[in-house]
């Protein structure tokens, strides 16, 4: 720690006897400074010992010294030093007594103990402290370093560093999400610190944070992790007081060795996304026992269980690289596989069905809920599409079904569309869309224009037989009608139309046409 008034008064070379201010000798010295001027404040910085021997004061005077002492406690001096046999052989009582009334320490400094002497006594236990702080400061890093190095993940790190510091510390991913943090108990207590953590992402790296913690004395300090301008997570050190020399070692060094563990990760994340791209190839190819070969420890486990396919896509790649942080997060938590496969404009993604990281996607569209995609604009979101749950033999056609979800997904405005939302109930809200309305009513057009001119009901005709099934007997019953005058009535649809009655195809696109402008005009 740093020299202190009362380390000097027991050093016993300099003899200094207290005369004032007993109570307050833990004061630090910064520096010990000597002058003369009646009024040396304009060239203080606070937490001097300013050495004087009253030539130019008169000492004696009481109002003058309670002036003298009041401007040197308010400008943060740590105490004054008297030489005696100089000026006056003894320190005046009206400067005891105004030290007092100050709380100023006043430090008896015999003839014999010149000045210099005391500058450097305070110069070497500086010098001493910072060393020890300097030494202290090596010894985290290298135990930091072996920590970070060991394999053993960030948790071995940070209850190095919380040890260090006398305090807690606590790492956070992208998201806010507190990864890992040291001693235990203090999980708890960085998640509050989730919305800090949220707005510190929010500026460019390196950037930094003091906070407190409302529900307990902690001051906390917040770091960013991360190369260049893009933060990769973040730091929290909480302690009762603010950070010596030694402790700020040791942050710094975790601040360092944690980004660079997330550089590293980064780069074996780029070596298995690789490698996660030629298992995908090798799946989408219909060559499972070769993918599962390939895919080992890292991906073998995926393969094993149920998973989903998912297919995002976003017109700025940052949509799909949140999208993939939050699910990689997710699932690094859960110590759960994920393969992701960034291509050109998408991120092709298999995860564990039901798995953290199956849910951080759905809460991230959640999170986009009121915020409509529109197809083509500029500030359109990341848009995914999820297949139902698939094994390794049958990816590729998880694939078509993550495809057919994300263009749904596209054409009605969702961030998140699965297959199974496709597969059940009606397919009618699937064509719930202007184009799909604007090929029904003009394909129907002219029979309804036929039926406006009183010319026989058509259209009801037409939806009657194809419900029915083309059973003549049944649909002209639900009509009220004679058969023969059914038949009649289809002639003129086909003839109307210019299309047979016959062809299923016809029937198909007839059928969901009268169902679509049923919809829209709300009839049942």
């Amino acid at each position: 720690m740093p020299p202190t008034l009362a380390s000097l008064v027991q050093h016993s070379a300099l003899k200094l006897t207290v005369r004032a201010g007993a109570d307050r000798l833990g004061t630090p010295v910064r520096w010990a400074h000597a002058s003369e001027l009646a009024d040396p404040v304009p060239y203080m910085d606070g937490g001097e010992l300013l050495l004087v021997t009253a030539t130019n004061l008169d000492a004696r005077d009481p109002e003058t010294m309670r002036r003298y002492v009041q401007r040197l406690a308010g400008a943060g001096v740590a105490g004054l030093g008297f030489a005696v046999g100089v000026t006056y052989d003894e320190i005046p009582p009206a400067l005891v007594d105004a030290a007092e009334e100050a709380g100023l320490p006043l430090l008896e400094v015999p003839r014999r103990t010149p000045f210099l002497a005391i500058s450097k006594a305070v110069s070497a236990a500086i010098a001493a402290d910072q060393y020890r702080s300097v030494t202290a400061g090596f010894e985290a890093q290298r135990e930091l370093t072996r920590a970070a190095v060991a394999g053993d993940g960030p948790g071995a790190l940070l209850t190095r560093l919380a040890a260090h510091v006398d305090g807690w510390a606590a790492l956070y991913d992208t998201s806010g999400a507190v990864v890992a943090a040291a001693p235990g108990w203090a999980a708890r207590r960085a998640a509050r610190l989730t919305p800090e953590v949220e707005r510190l992402r929010d500026r460019p790296a390196p950037a930094s944070a003091v906070v407190g913690d409302s529900d307990s004395d902690d001051r906390v300090e917040l770091q960013s992790l991360g190369a260049g301008r893009r933060n990769r997570g973040a730091l929290a050190v909480g302690t009762g007081a603010a950070l010596g020399t030694a402790e700020r070692y040791a942050v710094h060094s975790a601040v360092a060795l944690l980004t660079l563990t997330t550089a590293r990760s980064r780069a074996l994340q780029g070596a298995e996304q690789r490698l996660g791209a030629a298992v995908l190839r090798m799946l989408l190819a219909g060559e499972s026992d070769h993918a599962r070969a390939v895919a080992g420890d890292l991906y073998g486990g995926l393969l094993d269980a149920p998973f989903r396919l998912l297919i995002a896509e976003a017109p700025e790649p940052s949509g799909k690289e949140l999208l993939a942080e939050a699910m990689e997060a997710a699932a690094s938590r859960s110590g759960e596989p994920l393969l992701t496969v960034p291509e050109s404009e998408r991120l092709v993604v298999l995860a564990v069905d039901g798995g953290a990281a199956v849910e951080a996607c759905a809460a991230h569209a959640r999170a986009a809920d009121g915020k409509p995609v529109r197809e083509g604009a500029d500030d359109a979101g990341v848009v995914v599409g999820m297949s139902a749950p698939s094994g390794p033999i049958a990816v590729s056609a998880a694939y078509k079904q993550a495809e057919q979800a994300l263009s749904v997904a596209r054409r009605r405005g969702r961030t998140l569309v699965e297959h199974e939302e496709l597969a059940a109930g009606s397919v009618l809200p699937l064509l719930a869309d202007d184009a799909v309305r604007a090929f029904a009513d003009g394909m129907l057009r002219p029979l309804h224009e036929h039926d406006a001119k009183g010319r026989g009901d058509l259209v009801a005709s037409l939806r009657a037989w194809l419900s029915r099934h083309g059973q003549w007997d049944a649909a002209a019953a639900d009509l009220g009608v004679h058969r023969h005058t059914l038949r009649y009535r289809m002639r003129r649809v086909e003839e109307i139309l210019g299309r047979s009655l016959d062809d299923p195809d016809v029937r198909m696109e007839l059928w969901l046409a009268l169902k679509t402008t049923a919809a829209s005009s709300g009839a049942q």
